[in-house]
Protein backbone atom coordinates (compact mmCIF):
# COMPACT_ATOMS: atom_id res chain seq x y z
CA UNK A 1 0.00 0.00 0.00
CA UNK A 2 2.90 2.35 0.71
CA UNK A 3 4.16 1.89 -2.87
CA UNK A 4 0.70 2.79 -4.21
CA UNK A 5 0.56 5.85 -1.98
CA UNK A 6 3.99 6.98 -3.14
CA UNK A 7 2.93 6.55 -6.75
CA UNK A 8 -0.21 8.64 -6.19
CA UNK A 9 1.88 11.35 -4.53
CA UNK A 10 4.27 11.37 -7.48
CA UNK A 11 1.56 11.84 -10.12
CA UNK A 12 -0.62 14.17 -8.04
CA UNK A 13 1.04 17.41 -9.31
CA UNK A 14 -0.11 16.53 -12.84
CA UNK A 15 -3.75 16.71 -11.69
CA UNK A 16 -3.43 19.93 -9.68
CA UNK A 17 -4.03 23.41 -11.03
CA UNK A 18 -1.48 24.09 -13.75
CA UNK A 19 -0.75 20.42 -14.37
CA UNK A 20 -1.30 18.85 -17.76
CA UNK A 21 -4.13 16.69 -16.40
CA UNK A 22 -5.75 19.32 -14.17
CA UNK A 23 -9.07 18.84 -16.02
CA UNK A 24 -9.34 15.47 -14.23
CA UNK A 25 -8.50 16.78 -10.76
CA UNK A 26 -11.87 15.72 -9.31
CA UNK A 27 -11.48 12.21 -10.74
CA UNK A 28 -8.02 11.80 -9.23
CA UNK A 29 -9.15 13.17 -5.88
CA UNK A 30 -12.10 10.78 -5.87
CA UNK A 31 -9.89 7.71 -6.39
CA UNK A 32 -7.23 8.92 -3.93
CA UNK A 33 -9.68 9.59 -1.09
CA UNK A 34 -11.43 6.27 -1.78
CA UNK A 35 -8.17 4.33 -1.43
CA UNK A 36 -6.73 6.32 1.48
CA UNK A 37 -8.34 8.33 4.28
CA UNK A 38 -7.43 12.01 3.76
CA UNK A 39 -4.96 13.41 6.31
CA UNK A 40 -6.76 16.76 6.38
CA UNK A 41 -9.45 17.59 8.93
CA UNK A 42 -11.98 20.35 9.41
CA UNK A 43 -10.56 23.43 11.09
CA UNK A 44 -13.82 24.90 12.41
CA UNK A 45 -17.35 23.85 13.22
CA UNK A 46 -16.57 20.42 14.66
CA UNK A 47 -15.60 19.08 18.06
CA UNK A 48 -14.57 15.55 17.08
CA UNK A 49 -12.00 14.59 14.45
CA UNK A 50 -12.41 11.04 13.15
CA UNK A 51 -10.77 8.98 10.40
CA UNK A 52 -14.14 7.46 9.49
CA UNK A 53 -15.37 9.73 6.72
CA UNK A 54 -18.31 9.39 4.34
CA UNK A 55 -16.45 7.09 1.95
CA UNK A 56 -15.64 4.68 4.78
CA UNK A 57 -19.29 4.71 5.92
CA UNK A 58 -20.51 4.08 2.38
CA UNK A 59 -18.04 1.21 2.07
CA UNK A 60 -19.53 -0.41 5.19
CA UNK A 61 -22.99 -0.21 3.65
CA UNK A 62 -21.71 -1.84 0.46
CA UNK A 63 -20.19 -4.65 2.55
CA UNK A 64 -23.53 -5.09 4.34
CA UNK A 65 -25.24 -5.45 0.95
CA UNK A 66 -22.93 -8.21 -0.29
CA UNK A 67 -24.89 -11.12 1.32
CA UNK A 68 -28.09 -9.98 -0.41
CA UNK A 69 -26.21 -9.48 -3.68
CA UNK A 70 -24.57 -12.92 -3.62
CA UNK A 71 -27.77 -14.72 -2.68
CA UNK A 72 -29.65 -12.73 -5.31
CA UNK A 73 -27.23 -13.98 -7.96
CA UNK A 74 -27.75 -17.57 -6.83
CA UNK A 75 -31.53 -17.17 -6.70
CA UNK A 76 -31.61 -15.85 -10.26
CA UNK A 77 -30.02 -19.10 -11.41
CA UNK A 78 -32.15 -21.15 -9.05
CA UNK A 79 -35.41 -19.68 -10.36
CA UNK A 80 -34.30 -20.22 -13.95
CA UNK A 81 -33.46 -23.88 -13.30
CA UNK A 82 -36.67 -24.37 -11.31
CA UNK A 83 -38.78 -22.94 -14.13
CA UNK A 84 -37.04 -25.24 -16.63
CA UNK A 85 -37.60 -28.28 -14.37
CA UNK A 86 -33.82 -28.79 -14.31
CA UNK A 87 -33.20 -28.09 -10.65
CA UNK A 88 -31.99 -31.58 -9.73
CA UNK A 89 -29.42 -31.73 -12.52
CA UNK A 90 -28.08 -28.18 -12.13
CA UNK A 91 -25.17 -27.64 -9.73
CA UNK A 92 -24.88 -24.83 -7.22
CA UNK A 93 -22.03 -23.22 -9.15
CA UNK A 94 -23.90 -23.44 -12.44
CA UNK A 95 -26.86 -21.61 -10.91
CA UNK A 96 -24.63 -19.04 -9.22
CA UNK A 97 -22.58 -18.54 -12.39
CA UNK A 98 -25.72 -17.95 -14.43
CA UNK A 99 -27.00 -15.44 -11.89
CA UNK A 100 -23.63 -13.71 -11.77
CA UNK A 101 -23.62 -13.26 -15.55
CA UNK A 102 -27.23 -12.03 -15.50
CA UNK A 103 -26.69 -9.49 -12.71
CA UNK A 104 -23.21 -8.24 -13.68
CA UNK A 105 -24.35 -6.10 -16.67
CA UNK A 106 -26.83 -4.28 -14.43
CA UNK A 107 -24.14 -3.57 -11.84
CA UNK A 108 -21.77 -2.29 -14.51
CA UNK A 109 -24.40 -0.11 -16.16
CA UNK A 110 -25.45 1.30 -12.82
CA UNK A 111 -21.94 2.34 -11.82
CA UNK A 112 -20.77 3.43 -15.26
CA UNK A 113 -23.78 5.68 -15.90
CA UNK A 114 -24.19 7.00 -12.35
CA UNK A 115 -20.52 7.58 -11.60
CA UNK A 116 -19.96 8.93 -15.09
CA UNK A 117 -22.56 11.64 -14.49
CA UNK A 118 -21.17 12.40 -11.03
CA UNK A 119 -17.60 12.63 -12.33
CA UNK A 120 -18.67 14.94 -15.16
CA UNK A 121 -20.76 17.06 -12.79
CA UNK A 122 -17.87 17.40 -10.33
CA UNK A 123 -15.45 18.41 -13.09
CA UNK A 124 -17.91 20.94 -14.48
CA UNK A 125 -18.43 22.56 -11.07
CA UNK A 126 -14.80 22.12 -9.92
CA UNK A 127 -15.91 20.18 -6.84
CA UNK A 128 -14.90 16.97 -5.14
CA UNK A 129 -16.56 13.79 -6.38
CA UNK A 130 -19.23 12.82 -3.90
CA UNK A 131 -19.30 9.33 -2.44
CA UNK A 132 -23.04 8.72 -2.13
CA UNK A 133 -23.26 6.77 -5.38
CA UNK A 134 -21.01 4.02 -3.98
CA UNK A 135 -24.13 2.70 -2.23
CA UNK A 136 -26.72 3.84 -4.77
CA UNK A 137 -24.86 2.05 -7.54
CA UNK A 138 -25.29 -1.35 -5.89
CA UNK A 139 -28.78 -0.67 -4.51
CA UNK A 140 -30.35 -0.01 -7.91
CA UNK A 141 -29.65 -3.46 -9.43
CA UNK A 142 -30.85 -5.13 -6.23
CA UNK A 143 -34.33 -3.56 -6.22
CA UNK A 144 -35.32 -4.18 -9.84
CA UNK A 145 -36.52 -7.33 -11.64
CA UNK A 146 -33.81 -9.39 -13.31
CA UNK A 147 -35.25 -8.92 -16.80
CA UNK A 148 -35.36 -5.12 -16.68
CA UNK A 149 -33.79 -3.97 -20.00
CA UNK A 150 -30.47 -2.16 -19.66
CA UNK A 151 -31.65 0.82 -21.70
CA UNK A 152 -34.45 1.41 -19.18
CA UNK A 153 -31.92 1.36 -16.35
CA UNK A 154 -29.72 3.87 -18.19
CA UNK A 155 -32.59 6.32 -18.70
CA UNK A 156 -33.85 5.99 -15.12
CA UNK A 157 -30.40 6.42 -13.55
CA UNK A 158 -29.49 9.41 -15.71
CA UNK A 159 -32.77 11.16 -14.94
CA UNK A 160 -32.69 10.48 -11.21
CA UNK A 161 -29.01 11.26 -10.59
CA UNK A 162 -29.41 14.62 -12.31
CA UNK A 163 -32.89 15.69 -11.20
CA UNK A 164 -33.18 13.95 -7.82
CA UNK A 165 -29.63 14.39 -6.56
CA UNK A 166 -27.26 16.74 -8.35
CA UNK A 167 -29.75 19.50 -9.01
CA UNK A 168 -30.39 19.69 -5.25
CA UNK A 169 -26.69 19.97 -4.42
CA UNK A 170 -25.46 16.38 -4.46
CA UNK A 171 -24.89 13.91 -1.64
CA UNK A 172 -26.38 15.10 1.63
CA UNK A 173 -28.73 17.57 -0.03
CA UNK A 174 -31.15 15.29 -1.91
CA UNK A 175 -34.71 15.08 -0.61
CA UNK A 176 -35.43 11.60 -2.03
CA UNK A 177 -33.36 8.43 -1.98
CA UNK A 178 -31.93 8.13 -5.51
CA UNK A 179 -32.35 4.34 -5.70
CA UNK A 180 -36.00 4.67 -4.64
CA UNK A 181 -36.48 7.37 -7.27
CA UNK A 182 -35.05 5.05 -9.95
CA UNK A 183 -37.49 2.30 -8.93
CA UNK A 184 -40.40 4.77 -8.96
CA UNK A 185 -39.34 6.18 -12.33
CA UNK A 186 -39.23 2.69 -13.85
CA UNK A 187 -42.55 1.69 -12.32
CA UNK A 188 -44.51 4.71 -13.50
CA UNK A 189 -42.75 5.05 -16.86
CA UNK A 190 -42.75 1.36 -17.84
CA UNK A 191 -45.44 -0.29 -15.67
CA UNK A 192 -45.92 -3.32 -17.93
CA UNK A 193 -42.23 -4.20 -17.67
CA UNK A 194 -42.05 -3.63 -13.92
CA UNK A 195 -45.27 -5.35 -12.84
CA UNK A 196 -45.79 -8.02 -15.51
CA UNK A 197 -45.64 -11.65 -14.43
CA UNK A 198 -42.89 -12.55 -16.89
CA UNK A 199 -40.17 -10.24 -15.57
CA UNK A 200 -39.32 -12.02 -12.34
CA UNK A 201 -37.39 -14.99 -13.76
CA UNK A 202 -34.50 -14.77 -16.25
CA UNK A 203 -35.63 -16.54 -19.41
CA UNK A 204 -32.56 -16.87 -21.62
CA UNK A 205 -29.34 -18.87 -21.30
CA UNK A 206 -26.05 -16.96 -21.04
CA UNK A 207 -22.72 -18.31 -22.37
CA UNK A 208 -23.93 -21.86 -22.07
CA UNK A 209 -25.29 -21.46 -18.54
CA UNK A 210 -28.98 -21.47 -17.65
CA UNK A 211 -31.91 -22.50 -19.77
CA UNK A 212 -34.09 -20.87 -22.43
CA UNK A 213 -37.67 -20.70 -21.21
CA UNK A 214 -40.77 -20.51 -23.44
CA UNK A 215 -41.98 -17.03 -24.35
CA UNK A 216 -45.32 -17.83 -22.70
CA UNK A 217 -43.68 -18.64 -19.37
CA UNK A 218 -45.00 -16.64 -16.38
CA UNK A 219 -43.84 -16.49 -12.77
CA UNK A 220 -45.57 -14.14 -10.34
CA UNK A 221 -44.11 -13.10 -7.01
CA UNK A 222 -46.04 -14.02 -3.83
CA UNK A 223 -47.36 -10.45 -3.64
CA UNK A 224 -48.34 -10.64 -7.30
CA UNK A 225 -50.29 -13.83 -6.65
CA UNK A 226 -52.14 -12.16 -3.78
CA UNK A 227 -52.97 -9.21 -6.03
CA UNK A 228 -54.43 -11.67 -8.54
CA UNK A 229 -56.64 -13.14 -5.82
CA UNK A 230 -54.76 -16.41 -5.32
CA UNK A 231 -52.83 -17.70 -2.32
CA UNK A 232 -49.02 -17.66 -2.58
CA UNK A 233 -47.57 -21.00 -3.67
CA UNK A 234 -44.34 -20.35 -1.76
CA UNK A 235 -44.05 -21.44 1.87
CA UNK A 236 -42.95 -19.21 4.73
CA UNK A 237 -39.63 -21.05 4.73
CA UNK A 238 -39.15 -20.26 1.03
CA UNK A 239 -39.84 -16.59 1.72
CA UNK A 240 -37.39 -16.47 4.64
CA UNK A 241 -34.62 -18.28 2.79
CA UNK A 242 -35.37 -16.34 -0.39
CA UNK A 243 -36.21 -19.08 -2.89
CA UNK A 244 -38.97 -17.04 -4.52
CA UNK A 245 -39.28 -14.85 -7.63
CA UNK A 246 -38.66 -11.19 -6.94
CA UNK A 247 -36.26 -8.31 -7.29
CA UNK A 248 -32.64 -9.45 -7.26
CA UNK A 249 -31.64 -8.51 -3.71
CA UNK A 250 -34.98 -8.44 -1.91
CA UNK A 251 -35.91 -12.12 -1.59
CA UNK A 252 -33.75 -13.53 1.24
CA UNK A 253 -34.66 -12.39 4.75
CA UNK A 254 -31.59 -14.19 6.12
CA UNK A 255 -29.17 -12.40 3.78
CA UNK A 256 -30.80 -9.07 4.58
CA UNK A 257 -30.59 -9.84 8.31
CA UNK A 258 -26.84 -10.41 7.98
CA UNK A 259 -26.58 -6.96 6.43
CA UNK A 260 -28.68 -5.50 9.24
CA UNK A 261 -26.30 -6.94 11.84
CA UNK A 262 -23.35 -5.29 10.11
CA UNK A 263 -25.10 -1.92 9.87
CA UNK A 264 -26.22 -1.97 13.50
CA UNK A 265 -22.94 -3.31 14.88
CA UNK A 266 -20.96 -0.58 13.11
CA UNK A 267 -23.50 2.09 14.08
CA UNK A 268 -24.08 3.10 10.47
CA UNK A 269 -27.86 2.58 10.57
CA UNK A 270 -30.36 3.65 13.22
CA UNK A 271 -31.99 0.78 15.11
CA UNK A 272 -34.82 3.15 16.01
CA UNK A 273 -35.79 3.65 12.38
CA UNK A 274 -35.30 0.00 11.50
CA UNK A 275 -37.33 -1.32 14.44
CA UNK A 276 -40.11 1.22 13.93
CA UNK A 277 -40.62 0.13 10.33
CA UNK A 278 -41.32 -3.42 11.48
CA UNK A 279 -43.56 -2.22 14.31
CA UNK A 280 -45.57 -0.11 11.87
CA UNK A 281 -45.93 -3.05 9.49
CA UNK A 282 -47.00 -5.42 12.28
CA UNK A 283 -49.55 -3.01 13.73
CA UNK A 284 -51.15 -2.25 10.37
CA UNK A 285 -51.06 -5.91 9.33
CA UNK A 286 -52.82 -6.93 12.54
CA UNK A 287 -55.38 -4.17 12.08
CA UNK A 288 -56.24 -5.35 8.57
CA UNK A 289 -56.42 -8.96 9.79
CA UNK A 290 -58.77 -8.06 12.62
CA UNK A 291 -61.08 -6.02 10.40
CA UNK A 292 -61.10 -8.68 7.68
CA UNK A 293 -59.72 -6.26 5.07
CA UNK A 294 -56.83 -8.62 4.34
CA UNK A 295 -56.52 -12.39 4.60
CA UNK A 296 -52.73 -12.29 4.43
CA UNK A 297 -51.24 -12.87 7.91
CA UNK A 298 -49.23 -9.94 9.23
CA UNK A 299 -46.04 -11.98 9.48
CA UNK A 300 -46.18 -12.90 5.80
CA UNK A 301 -46.18 -9.22 4.88
CA UNK A 302 -42.83 -8.85 6.65
CA UNK A 303 -41.10 -11.58 4.62
CA UNK A 304 -42.61 -10.87 1.21
CA UNK A 305 -41.50 -8.34 -1.36
CA UNK A 306 -39.11 -5.60 -0.40
CA UNK A 307 -40.32 -5.01 3.16
CA UNK A 308 -37.19 -6.28 4.96
CA UNK A 309 -34.82 -4.84 2.37
CA UNK A 310 -36.51 -1.46 2.53
CA UNK A 311 -36.52 -1.42 6.34
CA UNK A 312 -32.82 -2.27 6.61
CA UNK A 313 -31.15 -0.51 3.68
CA UNK A 314 -33.52 2.15 2.34
CA UNK A 315 -35.51 3.61 5.23
CA UNK A 316 -32.31 4.02 7.26
CA UNK A 317 -30.63 6.25 4.67
CA UNK A 318 -29.22 9.04 6.89
CA UNK A 319 -29.70 11.72 4.23
CA UNK A 320 -33.38 11.23 3.36
CA UNK A 321 -34.72 9.88 6.68
CA UNK A 322 -35.71 11.75 9.83
CA UNK A 323 -32.72 12.94 11.85
CA UNK A 324 -34.19 13.72 15.25
CA UNK A 325 -34.26 10.79 17.67
CA UNK A 326 -38.00 10.99 18.26
CA UNK A 327 -38.58 11.63 14.59
CA UNK A 328 -36.88 8.34 13.69
CA UNK A 329 -39.61 6.42 15.55
CA UNK A 330 -42.38 8.34 13.78
CA UNK A 331 -40.70 8.12 10.38
CA UNK A 332 -40.10 4.37 10.61
CA UNK A 333 -43.61 3.62 11.88
CA UNK A 334 -45.12 5.68 9.06
CA UNK A 335 -43.17 3.75 6.41
CA UNK A 336 -44.05 0.32 7.84
CA UNK A 337 -47.73 1.17 8.15
CA UNK A 338 -47.93 2.87 4.75
CA UNK A 339 -46.32 -0.12 3.02
CA UNK A 340 -49.08 -2.45 4.27
CA UNK A 341 -51.79 0.11 3.47
CA UNK A 342 -50.60 0.38 -0.14
CA UNK A 343 -50.36 -3.41 -0.50
CA UNK A 344 -53.83 -4.06 0.83
CA UNK A 345 -55.74 -1.07 -0.52
CA UNK A 346 -54.14 -0.74 -3.97
CA UNK A 347 -53.98 -3.98 -5.92
CA UNK A 348 -52.41 -2.15 -8.85
CA UNK A 349 -49.24 -1.71 -6.80
CA UNK A 350 -48.87 -4.87 -4.69
CA UNK A 351 -45.31 -4.16 -3.52
CA UNK A 352 -45.96 -1.00 -1.49
CA UNK A 353 -42.63 -0.69 0.34
CA UNK A 354 -40.77 1.49 -2.13
CA UNK A 355 -43.72 3.85 -2.49
CA UNK A 356 -44.00 4.05 1.31
CA UNK A 357 -40.32 5.04 1.61
CA UNK A 358 -40.80 7.63 -1.13
CA UNK A 359 -43.65 9.17 0.88
CA UNK A 360 -41.54 8.89 4.03
CA UNK A 361 -38.72 10.84 2.38
CA UNK A 362 -41.26 13.47 1.47
CA UNK A 363 -42.46 14.08 5.03
CA UNK A 364 -39.17 13.46 6.91
CA UNK A 365 -38.31 17.21 7.07
CA UNK A 366 -41.82 17.94 8.37
CA UNK A 367 -41.45 15.27 11.06
CA UNK A 368 -38.14 16.76 12.22
CA UNK A 369 -39.59 20.27 12.17
CA UNK A 370 -42.54 19.24 14.33
CA UNK A 371 -40.31 17.37 16.79
CA UNK A 372 -37.93 20.31 17.15
CA UNK A 373 -40.77 22.82 17.45
CA UNK A 374 -42.46 20.70 20.11
CA UNK A 375 -39.24 20.44 22.11
CA UNK A 376 -38.67 24.19 21.91
CA UNK A 377 -42.23 24.84 23.08
CA UNK A 378 -41.88 22.43 26.01
CA UNK A 379 -38.58 23.95 27.10
CA UNK A 380 -40.04 27.45 26.87
CA UNK A 381 -42.97 26.44 29.05
CA UNK A 382 -40.65 24.82 31.62
CA UNK A 383 -38.53 27.99 31.69
CA UNK A 384 -41.63 30.17 32.28
CA UNK A 385 -42.90 27.88 35.07
CA UNK A 386 -39.48 27.83 36.71
CA UNK A 387 -39.20 31.61 36.51
CA UNK A 388 -42.70 32.11 38.00
CA UNK A 389 -41.88 29.66 40.78
CA UNK A 390 -38.85 31.69 41.79
CA UNK A 391 -40.85 34.90 41.81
Amino acid sequence: MSALKKYLESVKPHFEEGGKLHAFQSVFDGFETFLFVPNTTSRTGVSIHDAVDSKRIMSLVVIALIPALLFGMYNVGYQNALAANKLAETSFWAMFGYGFLAVLPKLLVSYIVGLGIEFAWAQWKHEEIQEGYLVTGILIPLIIPINTPLWMIVIAIAFCVIFVKEIFGGTGMNLFNVAIAVRMFLFFSYPTCMTGETVWVAQNSILGLGYDLPDAFTAATPLGQIALGTAPTATIADMVYGFIPGSIGETSVIAIALGAVILLWTGVASWKTMLSVFVGGIVMGLLFNQTGASGTPWYEHLVMGGFCFGAVFMATDPVTSARTETGKYIYGFFIGAMAIIVRVMNMGYPEGMMLAIFFGNMIAPLIDYCVVSTNISKRAKRAIIKKEGKE
